[in-house]
């Protein structure tokens, strides 16, 4: 029997058990309900979606091609849309998760109104969010399975034995819209204290994947911007396992740790690392440090000074307080950052690179796999990155390397439109739509994520739609511009009154009331006129 008809069974014999005052409950009604609402809390979400980023994990170490997506969403409503997008596509959610940005959070979450990535939005703006993710996708369960029993109901009402078999299969085989968030807690927002109190946050409202970065939290920067300050290595790991400790507390046993490094574009550190002994992994980190050679003679007052192999060395320190490495070291420092982390429990890794060029990010993902052969990356596939130009002048460099005439082009001019019909443009576009199963084959890519794509994307469709129905084409811009498109492209949200949860309502109403319930899907309810 499936879970839905033990359910029935159960509830049956329940209510015999509590006699007439029950009889007006409906053994059947009560299972739907709660087929309808499977998990019933944030942990139980955490917990199963742990396990299916647990078995995707190794699916992509046997085979490179199962690697991962997501799109950051920075509402529930977005992220549901996005779900019942990728159900109705590809009929199954496998290897699509959720992505949420603490970019984002700050930009539209914060009660401060818009802010940089700098961690200065409300801490609890991010668990919040993501308890408003799977609000909504829970919610999604309810109204796809509402759906089908209420089509369930009209195939009994009609006596047609074998819909009744159709529909029964499909509610047994129900795929959920709830799938793994990966979410971003920045550095922790503050000590590692802090984190791990805001990880039980996350944590128990559903998070199973909680990434972390090795910037100093007061000073933390967006990993695209300059400016960005690392902290010595114990300092990151205090809070991985800060993070691990609530994973563990709460019974989310295989509870996933993303650890980024911002090494490759981070010039500076507030701190000199605590060292006891050559070549410990404080005197690694310290071996960055852009330093002159000096003698006594030499020393200012309030300098700071090293002792390397013998010799004194000062650190070249900044009117901020601030220490700069050695340029040229970013790779260095993030392939120890990268190795360090995950001997120290972290699961996964994230490398903010520069540019989306899988033999960068490859040379760095072999070198840390002389050491961690399977170690893995979470990739920004970023908004930041002008991808048309950045490819573009990939194929250019290619083709001027093989001794290719590229006369026809001008390397800094490759954005423009003219160039589009172009051979270069065709290859370079080609490269952007193969990146993603390139970079996981040649990168050791697990999972591609677009950190703010529906940020830019509200503000297209906002754009093209202002335009349109405040111009000439009034209400026109909306009915050809959106309306007519829902309606053929199979949007369910055009019917937005089911989408909101009146169908739903009205399925409680008469579980509660019967004949008497007064429901809002009656014949002049003119979401009819939507089929």
């Amino acid at each position: 029997m499936s879970q839905y008809q033990d359910d029935i069974q159960a509830i049956a014999n329940l209510k015999v058990a509590q006699g007439s005052a029950w009889d007006a409950i409906n053994p059947e009604s009560t299972a739907r309900m709660k087929a309808q609402n499977r998990f019933q809390t944030g942990l139980d979400i955490a917990r199963y979606t742990a396990g299916i980023m647990r078995a995707d994990m190794d699916a992509y170490d046997q085979d490179s091609s199962k690697y991962t997506q997501s799109l950051g969403c920075w509402h529930g409503f977005i992220g549901q849309q996005k779900m019942i997008s990728i159900k109705k596509h590809f009929d199954n959610t496998d290897r699509r998760y959720l992505y949420l940005s603490g970019w984002m959070v700050a930009a539209l979450r914060s009660d401060f109104g818009p802010l940089p990535d700098q961690s200065m939005h409300e801490k609890t703006s991010v668990s919040a969010l993501i308890e408003e993710l799977y609000t909504f996708l829970r919610q999604a369960d309810a109204r796809e399975l509402g759906g089908l029993f209420r089509a369930l109901d009209a195939a009994r009402e009609a006596n047609d034995a074998t819909e009744q078999k159709v529909i029964q299969a499909k509610i047994d085989g129900f795929v959920t819209h709830v799938v793994p968030i990966i979410a971003d807690i920045d550095a922790g927002f503050g000590n590692a204290e802090a984190t791990y109190l805001l990880a039980k946050r996350m944590i128990e409202a559903g998070a199973c994947c909680i990434q972390l970065e090795n910037q100093v939290s007061d000073e933390k920067q967006c990993g695209h911007q300059d400016g960005k300050v690392t902290v010595p290595h114990e300092d990151f790991l205090g809070k991985i396992r800060a993070v691990r400790y609530a994973f563990l507390e709460l019974g989310v046993d295989d509870g996933v740790i993303v650890a980024r490094t911002d090494s490759l574009g981070a010039g500076l550190t507030k701190q000199i690392a605590v060292t006891s002994t050559p070549g410990d992994l404080g005197d690694q980190y310290n071996s960055f440090l852009d330093c002159d050679e000096v003698t006594t003679a030499d020393l200012n007052n309030g300098d700071v000074v090293l002792n390397r192999d013998g010799t004194l060395v000062r650190p070249k320190r900044l009117p901020s307080n601030l220490f700069q490495f050695r340029s040229g070291t970013g790779e260095d420092r993030c392939v120890l950052d990268s190795i360090t982390a995950l001997q120290n429990g972290a699961d996964l890794l994230w490398i903010e690179t520069e540019k989306p060029h899988v033999s960068q990010i490859g040379g760095m993902v072999s070198r840390i796999r002389e050491v961690i052969p399977n170690a893995k990356l979470v990739y920004n596939n970023s908004p930041s990155f002008n991808w048309t130009l950045n490819f573009r002048q990939q194929v250019f460099d290619a083709m001027s390397a093989a001794g290719d005439d590229v006369s026809a082009y001008v390397r800094a001019d490759l954005m423009q439109e003219s160039y589009d019909g172009s051979a270069l443009a065709a290859t370079a576009d080609e490269k952007i739509r193969t990146f993603q199963a390139d970079s996981a084959r040649e990168a050791g890519i697990f999972h591609h994520l677009i950190t703010l794509p529906t940020y830019h994307t509200a503000a297209l469709s906002t754009d093209n739609l202002a335009k349109e129905y405040f111009g000439d084409q009034g209400m026109l811009g909306y009915v050809a511009g959106v309306q007519r498109k829902e309606i053929r492209q199979g949007i369910a949200c055009v019917k937005h009154q089911n989408m909101a949860g009146s169908d739903l309502g009205d399925d409680h109403k008469e579980y509660f009331s019967g004949d008497a319930a007064l429901k809002a899907s009656g014949k002049d309810n003119t979401m009819n006129q939507f089929g």
